[in-house]
């Protein structure tokens, strides 16, 4: 990435002060399958009393690349990442992963909408419009 847009598009990944700060109060503690980096506050404690928990997103960031594994450890909802070591299995009702795709050409689309293909769908006989008298 140019430093030119590194500096103007701080919305769309890892900053300077972003790496800076995970450097210096930044203890990694592992890699999904999307090539995310999670990381935990070395020392202290955060404004929530508890450490701190963040990712580095691989390719821009999006929350919906982080998996469902990971998204329990990033919400405190489990104190271990899931990781090799701790032999993490998917329960069998969850899902694989799959990203969001708002704002794509993958997006889901209702009929009548002016971005769907064909035409609208005709409406029902049962529908009269109001007519002033």
């Amino acid at each position: 990435m140019s430093i030119f847009s590194e500096i103007f598009s701080w919305w769309g990944g890892n900053t300077w002060s972003n790496r800076i700060y995970t450097r210096l109060r930044g203890r990694h503690v592992g890699t999904d399958e999307e090539g995310n980096r999670y990381f935990v506050q070395s020392r202290g404690i955060g404004p929530l009393g508890v450490p701190r928990r963040w990712v580095i997103y691989k390719n821009g960031a999006e929350a919906s690349k982080i998996t469902a594994d990971w998204h329990g450890w990033m919400h405190y909802t489990t104190d271990t990442p899931p990781t090799a070591d701790t032999d993490y299995r998917p329960r069998p009702w969850q899902k694989a992963h799959q990203e969001n795709p708002t704002g794509t050409p993958n997006a889901y689309r209702p009929p009548g909408s002016i971005l769907a293909q064909g035409g609208r769908p005709k409406a029902s006989g049962d529908y009269k419009p109001w007519m002033p008298e």
